[in-house]
């Protein structure tokens, strides 16, 4: 009998925003999947007997290849075990979740998407912006940070730097004087408020402003 596999959002990092249901699948999985963006202290809410398995994911350094964790959790749900895979925000948004989900239903493998608070909007609360403004931002954007080396065509930036809206970029610290000429160039006021967020809703959070 097959198990079942819960592809989980652990919200942003504050403890008390992973949602309710994503608790309730912690506490009855027989295996727990989890990642170094994900708050470890929601471990302590596993099982005394389930299985826990780290496999890293720092951008830089990756313990296990994407495809080797998606062979684990779907070999440990054909044992019939309950599976989840404890992502950092919501598993949709960069999250892999979709990657997740497409090797599970190749499998026949039963699974559910529980979703989480996002560092793109959970991050700005904590740091006293709103995302939408009716004054100033009637739309928002969340664009990769994670930029491939010649990103010419990667990503629109004309459409980017001519938008009005508030423009959040996940792990862009890296790519951040890449992010700001292509934008720039684009038309972007380069007077345009800039906010850098890091560890957000985190006891360290730390949160850098640029405006005029």
């Amino acid at each position: 009998m097959k198990g079942k596999v819960y592809l989980v959002g652990a919200g942003p990092g504050d403890y008390k925003l992973m949602t309710l249901k994503g608790l309730e699948c912690i506490r009855k999985s027989d295996v727990i999947v989890y990642d170094r963006l994900a708050n470890s202290s929601y471990l302590r809410e596993a099982k005394p007997d389930c299985e826990l398995i780290y496999v890293g994911k720092a951008s830089s350094n990756h313990i296990l290849p994407q495809e080797d964790i998606n062979r684990i959790i779907a070999e440990k749900a054909k044992e019939g075990k309950i599976v989840t895979r404890l992502k950092g925000g919501d598993p949709y948004v960069f999250g892999r979740g979709e990657k997740k989900a497409e090797t599970l239903v190749d499998e026949g493998i039963e699974f559910e998407v529980v979703p989480g608070i996002t560092s793109a909007i959970g991050g700005l609360c904590y740091a006293g912006i709103p995302i939408t403004h009716r004054d100033h931002a009637s739309s928002f954007h969340v664009i990769t940070g994670h930029l491939k080396g010649d990103d010419s065509g990667e990503l629109n930036w004309n459409a980017l730097a001519n938008n009005k809206g508030t423009l959040v970029f996940l792990m862009g610290i890296s790519n951040l004087e890449k992010i700001s000429e292509n934008l720039m160039k684009e038309g972007k006021d380069k007077d345009t408020p800039v906010a850098l967020i890091s560890w957000a809703t985190r006891y360290n959070q730390r949160v850098v402003t640029s405006y005029t």
